[in-house]
């Protein structure tokens, strides 16, 4: 099947099958994913397209299968958000925020970001600038300075914490910033 033949099968079903993944999805965005999956299927087949009205019929088994998968994903989705609401419960909550927490939590979303790939995920410059897309230096420049931002803020609120200094980088431990 050429590309010709695949627009118009594409131009004479598109419709139909919309209202096929319609009136069986939750909502109209799961309708389009089904409805475009179903043409991914089909290109990538086409071949083994039949010509005629039966091109729409086969049309309509690909999308039958396609929204049987789509349903078994939305039922795994649903069990595993499930059981991580159920272990995100049974988590007691924090303690009092620290001092140290309640500045943290003041930074910039940018700068929490930086300190927290460094301090809790143990991420190097480089994996960092390959977590964010940047350059490695650009990443130097920008810890950098959220860890004097950092510094500042623990200065002002009167926090003598080694590391603090101007020169020196603030050692952050998981159980300061919770």
């Amino acid at each position: 099947m050429d590309e010709d033949e695949f627009a118009a099968v594409y131009a004479a079903t598109y419709k139909p099958l919309l209202g096929y993944a319609l009136r069986r999805c939750d909502s109209p965005e799961d309708a389009a994913d089904v409805v475009a999956e179903t043409f991914t299927v089909a290109w990538r087949r086409a071949a083994e397209m039949p010509s005629g009205d039966e091109a729409r019929l086969w049309l309509y088994g690909v999308a039958r299968r396609v929204l049987a998968n789509h349903r078994r994903g939305a039922r795994r989705h649903a069990t595993k958000t499930s059981a991580l609401r159920e272990e995100l419960a049974a988590v007691p909550p924090p303690r009092d925020r620290s001092d140290i927490a309640e500045v943290f939590g003041g930074l910039p979303d940018r700068d929490r970001e930086l300190l927290s790939l460094v301090a809790w995920e143990g991420l190097s410059n480089a994996e960092i600038a390959t977590v964010l897309g940047c350059s490695r230096n650009a990443v130097s420049i920008r810890l950098h300075r959220a860890r004097k931002r950092f510094a500042r803020a623990l200065r002002a609120a009167g926090i003598d914490h080694p590391g603090t200094a101007a020169s020196a980088r603030p050692v952050l431990q998981r159980s300061e910033l919770t």
